[in-house]
Formats: C-alpha cells, sequence, structure tokens
C-alpha cells in the first residue's frame, strides 16, 4: 500500500483516504459552481464584457490544466499527501485572498493561484484511492468519490445563488475557507502513511515546462480567435506538444509516460472519451446561467435552483455507476452514459423563452443522467489499466483531460461569444445575439458527444 511505514491498519488507512478524497473532490466542484452563479454579479461590479467575464472561470481550468501532469509525477515522487496537503492549504488561502479582490486583474491572478492548488488536489485524491482500495472495490470507492463531487455541483448553483443575492459576490470565496481547513486538519490528522511508488526516480523538468508553455499557448490562443494573435499561439502550442512527446519518448524519467498511450488502447481510448465529455458538456452550466439571469430575468438565487438538476441526478446515480462497473464492463456503461449526453444537448439545441424552465430543467436531468453512467465506469476503466507506479500519472492524466475539456468548453463559448456580440457586455441590445451563440454551441457540443460515443466503444475490455 505504501513505500513508507504506515500508522494503523489498513481499514482506519482506507477510510481516512476515502474521508479526505471525498471532502476535497466535494470542496473543489463546490467553488467552480458558486462562482459561475455569481458571474453576471461579478462582471456588474467590474464593468466586465462578455469575453473577460469568462476568464473569471476560464482562469482556474488553464492552471489547472497546466500543473496537473507535473504535480502528478511530483507526487509519485514525493509523496501524494505530501503533495496534497499543500494543495489544500494554496486552495484555501487563495479563497481567503479572493474575496478580498479589489480588481478584475487581482480577482484573476488569484484564480490561477487556486487553479494551481486544484492541480495538487485531482493529481493525488483519486491516486491515494487506487492505491489503498483493492480492484474488487474500486468502483465502489470512486463511485462515492464522484458522488461527492456532484453533491458539491449540487449544492453550488443555489449556495451561490443566496450568498451571491443577500451577501455579495465576495462571500462564496469567505465561504470556501472555513471548509479548506476541515479539509487540511482531517488530511493531517487522519491520514496515515504516504504513498509514492516512485520515489528515488528523477523529476522531468524540461519536459513539463514545455508541455506547461504548450498548452497554455493552445489554450490561451482558442480564447484569442478569430484574430491572428490566436491562430499563432495555437500554431506554436501544437508545435511545442509535439516536441513534448518527442523528448518524453527519449528520457529515462518522462514526466507522462507516453507508453501508457501507445501500449494500452484503454487508457488512451477512455482518456480521449473523458476529454471529448468535458468539452461537450463543461461550458452548459455556464451558459444556462447566463440565459436564466439575462433573458429569463431570474434572480442569482432562483437561477442557482434551476442548476442544481443535472448535478442532483449525478450524484445520486453516480455511486449506483461505480458499483455496476465493478461487475460491468466499463465500457458499456460509459458508452450508453454518453449517448444519453448526447440527446440532453440536442434538446438543448431548441432553447427558447416559449419553451420555459421546465424544458431547462428536464434537459439538465437528462444530462446528468448520461454523465453519472459515463464518469464513474470510465475513470475505474482509467485507473484499473495501470501499474501501481503511474497511478499518480494516470489520476493527474486523468484530471488533466477533464480540466482541458472543461477548458476548451468554455474556450468555445467564448469563441462564440467573441463571433456573435463582440467586446461588450451582454444588455438586452444584444441578448439576440446572445442566444444564438448559446443555441450554436449546444449544436458544437451535441456533434462532440455524438463522436465521442465511438471512442468510448472502441477502448476495449478493461483489464483489473
Amino acid at each position: 500500500m505504501s513505500d513508507t511505514k504506515n500508522s494503523g491498519d489498513v481499514s482506519t488507512s482506507r477510510g481516512a483516504a476515502l474521508l479526505v478524497a471525498t471532502i476535497s473532490s466535494f470542496l473543489t466542484p463546490l467553488m467552480g459552481s458558486t462562482v459561475i452563479v455569481a458571474l453576471p454579479r461579478i462582471g456588474e461590479v467590474f464593468s466586465l464584457d462578455a469575453v473577460t467575464l469568462s476568464w473569471v472561470s476560464m482562469s482556474v481550468l488553464l492552471a489547472a490544466a497546466t500543473f496537473l501532469v507535473p504535480l502528478g509525477r511530483i507526487a509519485d515522487i514525493y509523496g501524494r499527501k505530501k503533495i496534497f496537503t499543500y494543495g489544500i492549504t494554496l486552495y484555501t488561502l487563495s479563497s481567503l485572498f479572493l474575496g478580498l479582490s479589489p480588481s478584475v486583474a487581482f480577482l484573476i491572478s488569484f484564480r490561477v493561484i487556486q487553479g494551481i492548488g486544484a492541480a495538487m488536489i485531482f493529481g493525488t485524491g483519486m491516486a491515494i484511492l487506487t492505491s489503498v482500495f483493492p480492484p474488487s472495490e474500486r468502483g465502489r470507492v470512486l463511485g462515492i468519490n464522484a458522488a461527492s463531487v456532484y453533491i458539491g455541483l449540487s449544492l453550488g448553483p443555489p449556495l451561490g445563488g443566496f450568498l451571491t443575492q443577500h451577501f455579495g459576490w465576495q462571500s462564496i470565496f469567505y465561504f470556501n475557507v472555513p471548509l479548506g481547513l476541515i479539509t487540511l486538519v482531517t488530511a493531517v490528522w487522519k491520514l496515515k502513511g504516504e504513498w509514492a511508488e516512485a520515489r528515488g526516480e528523477k523529476f522531468d523538468l524540461v519536459g513539463s515546462l514545455v508541455y506547461g508553455l504548450s498548452l497554455v499557448a493552445v489554450i490561451y490562443g482558442f480564447s484569442k480567435l478569430p484574430a491572428m494573435t490566436g491562430v499563432w499561439l495555437i500554431a506554436g502550442g501544437t508545435v511545442g506538444i509535439f516536441a513534448f512527446i518527442q523528448w518524453e519518448m527519449r528520457t529515462k524519467s518522462p514526466v507522462l509516460n507516453i507508453t501508457l498511450f501507445r501500449n494500452n488502447t484503454v487508457f488512451s481510448l477512455s482518456n480521449l472519451a473523458a476529454l471529448i465529455n468535458y468539452m461537450a458538456t463543461n461550458a452548459v452550466t455556464f451558459l444556462l446561467s447566463l440565459y436564466l439571469q439575462y433573458i429569463e430575468g431570474l434572480t442569482p438565487q432562483r437561477a442557482g435552483l434551476v442548476l442544481i438538476a443535472q448535478p442532483v441526478v449525478m450524484a445520486i446515480l453516480s455511486p449506483l455507476a461505480g458499483r455496476l462497473s465493478d461487475r460491468i464492463e466499463p465500457r458499456v456503461l460509459a458508452s450508453l452514459g454518453m449517448t444519453i449526453t448526447t440527446v440532453g444537448l440536442v434538446l438543448l439545441i431548441f432553447l427558447n423563452q416559449d419553451r420555459g424552465i421546465g424544458f431547462i430543467i428536464l434537459s439538465l436531468g437528462i444530462l446528468g443522467l448520461g454523465f453519472a453512467l459515463f464518469s464513474s465506469p470510465n475513470s475505474n476503466a482509467i485507473m484499473s489499466s495501470v501499474d501501481r507506479k503511474f497511478y499518480g500519472v494516470a489520476s493527474g492524466t486523468l484530471g488533466t483531460m477533464r480540466i482541458t475539456g472543461q477548458m476548451f468548453s468554455q474556450g468555445i463559448a467564448t469563441l462564440l461569444f467573441a463571433i456573435y456580440i463582440g467586446p461588450v457586455k451582454i444588455i438586452p441590445q444584444y441578448y439576440p445575439q446572445f442566444v444564438e451563440s448559446t443555441r450554436t454551441a449546444f449544436i458544437i457540443f451535441a456533434a462532440l458527444c455524438f463522436g465521442g460515443i465511438f471512442a468510448s466503444l472502441a477502448r476495449g475490455k478493461a483489464l483489473k
């Protein structure tokens, strides 16, 4: 279970690992979903245009995507508990300073720092769970972990709406400080031992720098389209990614073991399926939050109550889907989930004011069902397809697929805002353009998710 001495018996270590991973998995999506509901109010306070407003969400995703794989590797070498603890500390401190933000530059800067802390958490939590639980129980605990994510997502919109409406947007950040402190104390006090199966191996600094800079160039460039600056950034980042792959294939201690993708079809296609799924779904809540408050005229609190439909379904069904993936081939469940998600996205293409709030709730419920059936089985397939020494890298890679997918999803929304609306505030004069950009986004997302069905089906059977 560990390469260093552990305190307590195996059951205690497993229980503590599940507790800490579950709390942290609840904390980070709670923050993300509360911020989404508060965006219109933040935009009003700082007089932000549509594109800049989207960067309040995108900045944390960009930072997390950039650092996830390198920090997952560092955790494998120096200890997952150690990096996890540092991550919780950084995340909590950044939440405090975010509440004190005097300007949008300060706000976005500390969202970047919060993203780095999130990368430390994402890159280690699932790896710790996979380290301490046997293959026969992985689906169950990953399902519980996924459920905590969706509970955080479920509570976030109504909580964010309530806090924003009654106590101001700063309160959503302050609220996370005591939760972060509780998680930190629990990790230090209850989580015994350490997990570092790659201890003594070298860290690939060159590869990490090339990877990080390339990913930043691609994602930032994507947000700058259709300007030529965006084209050049994407081109340079793409060249950097190819250079990174070549370097990783030659170096003795790669930050990302490319053979995991070259020689492991289940691992590579499961990660591709995760990337596509998050690209197709993440910006849905962002777009609907703006739609409900701008077009439907709902308060932040009422908009938050509508948006809980999707994560509530996820929270209820994810543990069941996780347990099923211990008995039924994950490929089958995940592919079914991707198909149902596609149906939900197709429905949202026909969104308009005449269809009402009930139509939105129904569509979100279908999306929740699809994502619950996809997420836990897909994670189980990924973590069960690699050797123990690569758990941190596998967890970090899956996290990177998730965050990168979320980033590109948000980038698609931002690009459409730039095309349809331009660098202006979303005011009634531009509501028709906003609605058109939203419907176009759902068309793109539905097409992506439809393609993801085939990536999910093609992966083959997971070996546990």
